[in-house]
C-alpha cells in the first residue's frame, strides 16, 4: 500500500515522502480501515512516538497523521465494538503507523460509528480539533452556563469548534485571531471579536475560562484576565504563570469514543460545522505538512486511488467507465 513516511527527525517536514509500506497486521482488538479521508497536525514531527515505540525502540520509518475517517476492512481477533464494512472514524494512537496510507491498523476503542449523512472529508478534521476543544472547555476548564470564555485561535482547528461548544453551552463568547478572520469567528457564534494584532488583549476584560492554543506572551498575560475562582487552560505548553485565586492547566488531548460518537451527532443535525481547508491527494500530503491558512487541511485518500484507477483504466484503451463510489 501507499503511505507518507519518515525516517529522519533531523530532515523535518522535508524528510517525509510517499512510500509503498506493507499492509498492516490486526493484533488482538484491533480493526483494520480502509483510509478515505485523513489528516495530520504538522507539530507531531516533534512527538515521542512519531520516532520511537512505548518501549523506547526506534519504529521508523513511521507513517505521519493520527486523524482517520474510513470503513472497516478487517477485524482482527476479539474484536467486538466494530464490525467489517461499517463506517468509523478517530484519532488513533500516536505511537504506531498513522492515517496517511490506504490502510491503517488502529485500537476499536479509538474509533466511533461515523453517521450516514457525514462525510468522510469532514469527520477527518473532527477528531482531535473535537475532543481538544470539548476537554479543555469541560473536562478541564468547567465551563457551565452564563460565564464568560475567551478563546484563543477561534478560527483555527480546536478555537472553531470552542467557539460552537461554548455557545451551545450558554456562555457568552470572545473569540482571538487575525482581523482576516473577525467575520469567521463571529459568524461561529462569538459575542466578540479581538484582533490580537491591532487591539488589546486586555479589553476582554474579566473572564471565567480562558482557552489557549497560542502559549508563549499571549498566555502569560491572559492569566490576569481570569477572576477569582476562574481557569486558564492551555494545550501549548505548561503555564509558567496563574491566575491570582485561580487554576492554571496544560492538557494533552485523551481518546473518548463515547465523546466522538456525540460530536459526530453534532456534526450531522447541523449544530456543529468544522472549518475544512484545502483537501490535498495523497501524494500531496508532504507539501500539505507546510501549508498555513484557515481550516484543517484534509488528505482524501479513497479519492485519489480512485482517480489513478479511472486513468490507468483509460491509458489501456477503455473510455471513461461508469463506477460506483466506493461502499462507505
Amino acid at each position: 500500500m501507499r503511505a507518507v513516511t519518515i525516517r529522519d527527525r533531523a530532515a523535518g517536514v522535508a524528510g517525509l515522502s510517499l512510500t509503498e509500506e506493507p499492509y498492516p497486521h490486526a493484533a488482538e482488538n484491533d480493526v483494520i480501515v480502509r483510509v478515505h479521508a485523513a489528516a495530520f497536525t504538522p507539530g507531531e514531527l516533534d512527538w515521542p512516538g512519531t520516532w520511537v515505540d512505548r518501549a523506547g525502540r526506534d519504529r521508523t520509518p513511521s507513517v505521519v497523521g493520527h486523524e482517520v475517517s474510513g470503513v472497516v476492512a478487517e477485524v482482527g481477533y476479539g474484536t467486538t465494538l466494530l464490525t467489517v464494512g461499517q463506517r468509523v472514524f478517530g484519532y488513533t494512537d500516536p505511537a504506531r503507523n498513522g492515517t496517511l496510507a490506504e490502510y491503517v491498523a488502529v485500537e476499536a476503542r479509538d474509533l466511533a460509528p461515523l453517521p450516514s449523512g457525514v462525510d468522510h472529508t469532514v469527520a477527518a478534521a473532527l477528531p482531535i480539533s473535537g475532543l481538544t476543544a470539548w476537554e479543555g472547555l469541560f473536562d478541564h476548564g468547567r465551563l457551565t452556563s452564563g460565564q464568560t470564555v475567551l478563546i484563543h485561535g477561534a478560527a483555527g482547528g480546536v478555537g472553531s469548534v470552542a467557539v460552537q461548544l461554548a455557545r451551545e453551552a450558554g456562555a457568552r463568547v470572545i473569540g482571538t485571531g487575525r482581523a482576516a478572520v473577525k467575520d469567521t469567528v463571529l459568524g461561529l457564534g462569538a459575542d466578540a471579536f479581538l484582533d490580537l494584532q491591532a487591539d488589546s488583549l486586555e479589553d476582554a476584560g474579566q473572564v471565567d475560562l480562558v482557552l489557549d492554543v497560542i502559549g508563549g506572551d499571549i498566555l502569560n498575560r491572559s492569566a490576569a484576565l481570569v477572576r477569582p475562582g476562574g481557569t486558564l487552560v492551555t494545550i501549548a505548553a505548561p503555564p509558567t504563570v496563574r491566575p491570582a485565586d485561580g487554576r492554571a492547566i496544560f492538557f494533552v488531548v485523551e481518546h473518548d469514543r463515547v465523546r466522538l460518537a456525540d460530536l459526530a451527532l453534532r456534526v450531522r443535525d447541523g449544530r456543529l460545522r468544522l472549518l475544512v481547508g484545502d483537501v490535498r491527494p495523497l501524494a500531496e500530503a508532504p507539501a500539505a505538512f507546510t501549508r498555513s491558512g484557515p481550516g484543517k487541511t484534509i488528505i482524501q485518500v479513497r479519492e485519489e486511488a480512485w482517480r489513478n484507477r479511472k486513468e490507468a483504466w483509460r491509458k489501456h484503451g477503455g473510455s471513461s467507465p461508469k463506477v460506483e463510489p466506493a461502499p462507505g
